[in-house]
Order: structure tokens, then sequence, then C-alpha cells
């Protein structure tokens, strides 16, 4: 099979795909801007060709995507940085372009949909995003559109959930992993009532080159469910059960957010997307399987265990 450069590969689901790659003992090459983080991910790895970029530079961006058929887009920004999100795809297609890539997948969310019109959303929902944040995840995902549209590059767009996986933090439920195995109080995002969607990073990954080899996923987007809808209490309440403790959670809502927000960019961006919380996008992923068959989700008692005991094993090791 032809060879795949994961752009951000030292995210969690660039990271995942990665793990896929070299699970089917393929080579791959992993770009990023760091090359110590490079290093340290994937020096152990002889299928891994590290390759830095500077996204300011073209001449950088296309040998990063020169020599292989295939880029997987997870490159990752700061919450309070989105309108990075256009400008990298614009100049991550415009180098692939002139390397002579053939595909590009876009690992998105469900920021560009905006509030949900029905309780489960397939691809034909309106992409009406009402927040900047999901404003600038559209302009991304238009930008791919329009160059497979044009014959510029063939691409796929795959749609993910929140996230959850081995050594994941920066998710909504991250800090409970490492809250239940450190045996304190988790600091979550609120209100916890309603229906959620998780997806387990190993299979986000799986996916990934999955959509990547199949020429059936051009030019489309796809949405995946993850491990199915479950409470959003109920799977903090699994992930301390998994631990053997009661749940411990300090909620952050709303108006939490705002006041924390004073101190910490981070939780004050947190406030425009709340809306998740309480009008939550829920994912169909029925195109997708009428394409690959089964999706084989990992079960969340599966996922929770596998997660808990990354989590486990990395408290072990700062101790």
């Amino acid at each position: 099979m032809d060879k795949i450069a994961i752009f951000g590969a030292t995210g969690a689901i660039g990271a995942a795909v990665a793990a896929e790659l070299r699970s089917q003992g393929r080579p791959y090459r992993v770009v990023g801007r760091s090359a110590a983080a490079l290093e340290r991910a994937f020096g152990s790895d002889p299928l891994a060709e590290r390759m830095t970029w500077d996204p300011a530079d073209p001449a950088s961006v296309e040998a990063a995507a020169r020599g292989v058929e295939t880029i997987v887009f997870a490159v990752g920004v700061p919450y309070w940085q989105f309108q990075l999100h256009p400008v990298l795809m614009r100049a991550t297609l415009a180098g692939a372009e002139r390397a002579g890539a053939g595909k590009i997948v876009l690992i998105g969310n469900v920021y560009p949909y905006g509030l949900p019109l029905a309780p489960t959303i397939d691809e034909s929902h309106p992409r009406e995003p009402h927040t900047f944040k999901g404003r600038m995840r559209k302009a991304q995902e238009d930008l791919v559109l329009d160059a497979d549209a044009a014959g510029r590059i063939r691409a796929t767009i795959l749609r993910l959930p929140d996230f959850y996986g081995p050594n994941v933090d920066k998710s909504l439920v991250g800090d409970a992993f490492a809250a239940a195995a450190a045996g304190r109080r988790a600091v979550v995002v609120g209100p916890l009532d309603g229906p959620r969607q998780y997806v387990f990073t190993p299979d986000a990954g799986r996916l990934a080159v999955a959509v990547a080899d199949e020429p059936r996923t051009n030019g489309a987007a796809f949405n995946f469910a993850g491990s199915g809808t479950i409470g959003a209490r109920e799977m903090l309440e699994r992930i301390f059960a998994a631990a053997g403790a009661r749940p411990k959670l300090f909620v952050a809502n709303k108006a939490v957010l705002r006041g924390l927000g004073l101190f910490n960019p981070l939780l004050r961006e947190l406030v425009e997307m709340n809306y998740l919380q309480t009008r939550p996008v829920i994912l169909d992923d029925a195109r997708l399987r009428a394409v690959l068959g089964d999706l084989r989700p990992t079960s969340y008692d599966d996922g929770i265990r596998i997660s808990l005991a990354a989590a486990r094993d990395l408290g072990r090791r700062a101790a």
C-alpha cells in the first residue's frame, strides 16, 4: 500500500494513526514542528520517517508532502487560535499539490454542524456553525472539499466526536482517568445531563487509515459515532467504577468557566462551545458503515479499562 504521512503526528489522533500503521508493518512518515518531540514519540520505531515542517515556509510544507501518496491531517492548534485552522490547511494543500500527493484525509469534528436540528445527525445535516470555532472548522473543510472538486487532490473528511484513550489528556473526560487512577477529584465540563459520544483513539486511528486506503471515500465527508451513545454522567461513573472508586467530580458549568476563564485562556474559550453540553451533536455513521462495513468500535468497558491502565502506569512512572 502507498505511504502515508501524518501531519500532527504527536497529537492524540496522529499517534493513533501511527500505531495503526505500525501494527500493519507499513512504513510511514511523521510530520511535526518539533524534532525533539518526534524523536521522543517515534525515535524507536524503524518504520517511522521523521520530518519537521514550518507551515509558514512553502518549501518546508512541500518537502514534508513529497514522496507520499496520502496525508492524514491531524494538526491541532491552541484552543484560543482557531483562526489558524484554515490558514494551515491552505498552506498544506498548496504544498501537497506541488509535491504531487494524491490524497488528504482531514480529521474533523462536530463543530461545523452548529446547533443540531435532529436527535441524530448524518452528513446531510446543514453545516451552519454559529460559533467562531465552528466557522473556522467549516472553512477548513471547505478548502479540502473545494480542492477535491477542482481535481487538485483527492480528499476525505472523517468527523469524530470527543475522544478518549490511553495517555489522552486533552479531552472532556481526560482528567477523569488521571483522577480515578490517583484517587482525586476530576475536573469536568458540565452540565452532565443528556447523551454524549466518545471515540476511543485507537479506533479513530484504524478508521483514518481505512478511509485513506479506500477510494470510495474520495470527495466526501463521513461521520464516525465512536463507541456509541452514552450519558455523560454514566461515562464518568464507569471510569471511576473501573478504578474501584465512587465518582468525585468538580463540575464546571458555563458560569464557572466564565469566572475561571479570567485567568485561563483555555477555559475562557470553552464557554463558546458549552452548547454541546446541553444540545449535543450525536453522529450517525451509517454512510461510513455502508462503505467500510462493520466499524468494530471498541466497547466503553474495554476502552475505559485500557485507558485507566495507561493512566495508572503514567502515574507510577511520574512518581
